[in-house]
């Protein structure tokens, strides 16, 4: 009988790599979303970020990328050591669940012990060792049976994050600030908001999910079973010859909806999801604004600069990001966002950036899809 494995060698890391991030259009698109960037200044694209932070946890060999096939080419170029074994290639996006789970399902397949850790690849986290640190709490509960999450300490009343509640502490080796969750809950109002971080009792939902991978399919197996059974369809024929073909049965049928609602929110209520305090920075990049705070090389007094571009700057503030190598000439000009690409250009201000998600939305309605 071989001896139970220690939870850090059960460890896996998936790194969900979706989304188009529209509110940083035009600079991150369908074809080039947000994670294939650098957006911080740093030389490294967030998917590279990503990678360095969890690798000295897991080792390269164990982390799978789950990603659309439109970017196959750019994953492979950035992450030179990702083994294509632990790539997982989606016909189209069908939300966090799917990504998360078929991911749970064909490691489970090839390690019925394993515990997974999922981590989105366009988050910034500064402090890496105090992450990991936080990862490494977050696997040793997991290996009591739970659900585990690690939740932002807030900076801020924000209303831009949902936000979890905490409940009792939990006595765990390895894992002195674990405590149980109580409820997730959506996006507040700011008066809400401002209430919750006074309290100390609450934190950010950044999305982050530890927890073996049985856990999570059996989960998903009580509140979507047609799902569940269809991604174990998935799983069971991916490391065989017919994955191409059961892929293109099965995936377009597959039920769009985010792990929070299949499965932590669930699981929460019936006392299975623990966090870990996160005592680290964290931004979600979710928009220029954000960029602008975070970009610290570069700058020309008041203007972060993210690019090639030859700026011109008299009395302006703000970020210009460009892909070009035009001139650009501001003057005068304050909390200005300026994004230059060869086929379209933004202007709006720090004020107005998260309404580019809607002028998004207009250009798909206007028939401007080839510019997305």
């Amino acid at each position: 009988m071989s001896t139970p494995r220690n939870p850090i060698e059960r460890f896996h890391v998936v790194i969900p790599a979706g989304g188009v991030g529209s509110r940083l259009w035009p600079l991150s698109r369908a074809s080039a979303p947000k994670f294939l960037h650098d957006l911080t200044g740093s030389g490294q694209t967030l998917l590279q970020d990503t990678w360095d932070r969890l690798s000295p946890v897991s080792g390269e060999d164990r982390i799978m990328v789950v990603t659309g096939q439109a970017h196959q080419g750019a994953v492979v170029e950035q992450i030179e050591a990702l083994d294509l074994k632990n790539l997982v290639l989606e016909l189209s996006p069908k939300d966090s669940t799917a990504a998360i789970i078929l991911a749970a399902a064909i490691l489970a397949k090839r390690e019925p012990d394993v515990i997974i850790g999922s981590f989105a690849a366009d988050h910034v986290i500064q402090e890496s060792e105090v992450f990991q640190a936080a990862v490494r709490e977050a696997i040793e509960v997991a290996a009591t049976g739970k659900i585990v999450t690690i939740g932002i300490e807030p900076t801020s009343p924000s209303v831009a994050f949902g936000y979890i509640k905490t409940g009792d502490a939990l006595s765990v080796a390895g894992a002195p600030n674990a405590r149980a969750v109580d409820k997730f809950i959506e996006k507040p109002k700011m008066a809400t908001a401002r209430k919750y971080v006074e309290s100390g009792n609450y934190l950010w939902n950044a999305g982050m999910f530890i927890a073996p991978a049985q856990l999570l399919l059996d989960e998903l197996a009580k509140s979507e079973p047609e799902l569940h059974k269809q991604l174990l369809e998935l799983a069971d024929a991916w490391d065989g010859m017919y994955r191409e073909s059961v892929m293109h049965r099965v995936w377009p049928n597959l039920k769009k909806i985010a792990i929070d609602y299949s499965i932590a929110e669930p699981a929460a209520e019936a006392g299975l999801v623990a966090v870990i305090p996160g005592k680290f920075t964290w931004h979600d990049v979710g928009d220029f604004a954000a960029i602008a705070e975070l970009q610290s090389n570069g700058r020309r007094g008041n203007l972060a600069v993210l690019g090639n571009a030859k700026v011109l700057a008299d009395s302006s503030s703000g970020i210009l990001v460009s892909d070009t190598e035009r001139l650009i000439a501001l003057i005068g000009v304050e909390d200005i966002i300026v994004v230059d690409t060869p086929d379209a250009l933004l202007v709006t201000t720090k004020e107005h950036a998260q309404r580019v998600k809607q002028l998004v939305d207009a250009l798909k309605a206007t028939g401007h899809g080839d510019l997305l």
